[in-house]
């Protein structure tokens, strides 16, 4: 079963990759490209971190969120929006530092919780540019990749709370950005 719930989770995040690329090459969508910067290195040492802690079938939402999210920053350069304000300025510093401090850690669980605080970081971002501009993201690709999350915590299979942290971080993050949009929506009204 946890397997089912794996590649489920593997599915669900593909499907919400193929609409937000595809709004983003018809111009719909604007990623955030400092968000975007940091989702892609951190997603990689969440991946490599979950791995070093015994992961297995909830590897398949960390993976192909890795590759697709290398694939939206590099589609951000082009399409994107943001980069070089002082806001995004502070969160990428802010992101290194902890960075630097997983370095020095030397310790998977520690890599793994400063990642989703960094991750954090890059969301804020995105939820502030999404809220002020709620027709610049794709609802359904933030969706399905929450619920991705909620299958990611069903392939870990028992109660361990650090390979739950980050399918359940990747479910709130998500549900975060689609709120935001709702509630942009209701703003602009």
């Amino acid at each position: 079963m946890n397997q089912l719930f794996g590649y489920l989770s593997g599915i669900f995040i593909i499907l919400g990759f193929i609409p937000y690329i595809k709004d983003i090459l018809l111009g719909k969508t604007k990623p955030e490209r400092a968000t975007w910067f940091i989702y892609t290195v951190l997603s990689s040492i969440a991946f490599f971190s979950q791995l070093a802690k015994g992961a297995t079938f909830s590897l398949w939402l960390t993976g192909i969120d890795t590759l697709a999210v290398v694939a939206i920053f590099v589609f951000s350069i082009k399409y994107g929006v943001g980069g070089f304000s002082k806001k995004d300025a502070i969160a990428l510093f802010v992101a290194a530092l902890g960075l630097v401090a997983w370095y020095y850690s030397k310790e998977a669980a520690v890599a793994l919780y400063l990642v989703i605080g960094i991750d954090a970081i890059g969301t804020y971002l995105t939820l502030d540019k999404t809220y002020k501009n709620p027709t610049s993201e794709t609802r359904i690709a933030w969706l399905l990749s929450a619920i991705a999350g909620i299958f990611a915590m069903f392939a870990v299979g028992s109660f361990n709370i650090i390979l739950l942290s980050y399918p359940f971080y990747i479910f709130l993050a998500n549900g975060a950005v689609v709120t935001a949009i709702e509630l942009g929506k209701r703003k602009l009204k």
